[in-house]
């Protein structure tokens, strides 16, 4: 788990010894909800990586999940410039909404691609039956590649003979056979995106 913060440096003063917590899926970016954490809901996060807020209402830490199973595992913390305000990246296990929502604010925006990357590494974990995703994997890696290699090629016959819509349609189909791709080889679309940050250098 990656941490920014120091808890004694924190501006915990400024609103009567708590800090609002925005917590985002770390895959999809898409924003979760907002909790608020005092001293000691801040610890117990980083102590058991399960975020842990402090109920208003109860007046008591409240580990997120404790009654549904529906916790956030924490990848990473970070305080804003000012120290007031924590960003919290996690990874939801089930829905985060109490209505049955991945995120508490219906419309957040998420990055689709990431979203087809955690569900394509969920098909390769289950492998469920009757699933073209399923297929491709125990196909083996030469089949997918090929598929790689089919995909693309039709892309560029796309982008010269065919309209908008077509060349879209393509790009699509690539872009999952390849997300497929590197599942089979152990690798992420983050792991791609990485090599394109560093390459901004």
């Amino acid at each position: 788990m990656s941490t920014l913060i120091d808890i004694e440096t924190l501006a915990w003063d400024k609103q009567n010894g708590l800090l609002p917590a925005i917590v985002q899926d770390a895959t999809t970016l898409r924003v979760l909800m907002l909790g608020y954490m005092n001293k000691a809901a801040l610890a117990a996060t980083l102590a058991s990586r399960r975020v842990t807020f402090f109920s208003r209402s109860k007046q008591r830490l409240w580990m997120k999940g404790e009654t549904s199973g529906h916790v956030l595992e924490v990848m990473s913390i970070a305080a804003d410039c000012d120290a007031d305000t924590l960003l919290v990246q996690a990874h939801p296990h089930g829905a985060t909404c109490h209505l049955g929502r991945a995120s508490c604010f219906a419309d957040a925006p998420a990055d689709d691609l990431m979203a087809l990357d955690a569900l394509i590494a969920q098909r390769e974990r289950e492998r469920p039956a009757g699933s073209y995703t399923t297929r491709l994997f125990e196909s083996g890696i030469r089949r997918i590649a090929q598929k790689v290699g089919e995909e693309g090629v039709e892309t560029a016959l796309a982008a010269v003979a065919q309209d908008d819509v077509a060349l879209l349609g393509e790009a699509a189909d690539l872009l999952y056979h390849l997300t497929v791709l590197l599942r089979a080889h152990g690798l992420s679309l983050q792991d791609a995106k990485q090599v394109l940050a560093a390459r901004r250098g």
